[in-house]
């Protein structure tokens, strides 16, 4: 695969809807041609501050951030007719088609791929575990912002570029 979208979300609560960050590396040929990242006004729209731990983003950081249908609406013409690759890939489909549903948005049925999965049969027991941080070093990218949207996604692009 050599022309794809990583993806990477994260959230404010337990509702995968509630998006606060997304990021977005843009592979083209082999080539990464855009990285994205924007903060998004979460929907429902409060902080569990056990989220806030892991990834540092609190309601002050987003309360002048635009809704997602306005987001995305920037996005998705960049990502048009792209597969998106995630690490962890049931998780942030779940976050897009909950908040597209939230928001009553048509979901265009995109094709995701999983480079967790794509590590477990490629690695197997040579790694100790299959998290972003641990593929990513195997992979040769050095993930010193871990959980911040746009560096997961160029995580997983740089692991996506190596073994799918």
């Amino acid at each position: 695969m050599n022309s794809f979208a990583a993806i990477d979300f994260e959230i404010a609560n337990f509702h995968h809807s509630s998006i606060c960050s997304i990021g977005i590396v843009i592979v083209r040929n082999g080539i990464i041609t855009d990285k994205i990242y924007r903060l998004v006004y979460p929907e429902p729209e409060w902080y569990w501050w056990r989220f806030t731990e892991i990834h540092g983003l609190t309601a002050d950081d987003t309360a002048n951030a635009k809704v997602f249908p306005f987001v995305w609406q920037e996005i998705a013409p960049l990502i048009e007719g792209l597969p998106l690759v995630a690490h962890n890939s049931p998780f942030d489909e779940s976050c897009l088609r909950e908040v597209h549903q939230v928001y009553q948005m048509d979901y265009p049925d995109y094709d995701f791929y999983c480079t967790c999965r794509a590590a477990r049969r490629f690695f197997g027991k040579l790694l100790p575990n299959h998290q972003l941080h641990t593929v990513a070093a195997q992979c040769g990218f050095d993930l010193t912002n871990y959980h911040n949207a746009l560096a997961d996604a160029e995580a997983c692009a740089a692991i996506a570029m190596k073994i799918l």
